[in-house]
């Protein structure tokens, strides 16, 4: 199968159920921003230090594909297909950060990111996360979008904080607290 279809040269590119826009509109910056968070939570999947939470993880990732699918769609009967994400996922997301944040030091600062790949990969998929939740916004204002999908990237881009908190923890590498400049 050919990969490329050249129907995307005028700069333009289809949504699921083949209606064509233009590839600079808020519909595509907001999965193709779900898009570049799912090559984030891929690339932090890499990890060994993400260990047993892999799973976890996968299922986010998954989500975040189905979410993105659901904006690539406005054809009703072809919606009518699409995966759901759970309802109940961001209760999970809620869950799995309280029971992480037991056994985290209180925080004091906001914190820089680094120390190790592992916790700037999680941060870019927060700050990633955060972007695809201001396209998300910014369509909602023009257009209808999945219900609880704000509220899901909301929480997502949390659970990614506290990840990169866990991740400092697993690894034994100390949180980096901001300093203001003298």
């Amino acid at each position: 199968m050919r990969i490329y279809t050249r129907t995307g040269d005028d700069g333009t590119t289809s949504l699921f159920g083949g209606q064509r826009l233009s590839k600079d509109a808020l519909r595509i910056e907001a999965y193709g921003t779900l898009d570049e968070l799912n090559v984030c939570m891929g690339a932090l999947s890499t990890h060994e230090a993400v260990g047993s939470e892999l799973e976890f993880l996968r299922e986010m990732q998954s989500d975040v594909f189905s979410w993105g699918s659901h904006l690539a769609t406005v054809d009703p009967n072809m919606k009518a297909h699409l995966p759901v994400v759970p309802s109940d996922r961001v209760k999970a997301m809620e869950a799995w950060m309280d029971l992480q944040n037991e056994s985290l030091p209180e925080l004091k600062n906001f914190l820089l990111p680094g120390g190790h790949a592992a916790i700037a990969d999680a941060h870019a998929c927060r700050v990633v996360c955060r972007r695809a939740e201001r396209r998300v916004i910014g369509l909602a204002q023009v257009e209808d979008i999945p219900e609880g999908l704000v509220a899901y990237l909301n929480r997502l881009s949390d659970v990614f904080f506290v990840w990169s908190r866990v991740l400092h923890k697993a690894l034994n590498i100390p949180e980096i607290p901001w300093k203001a400049a003298d």
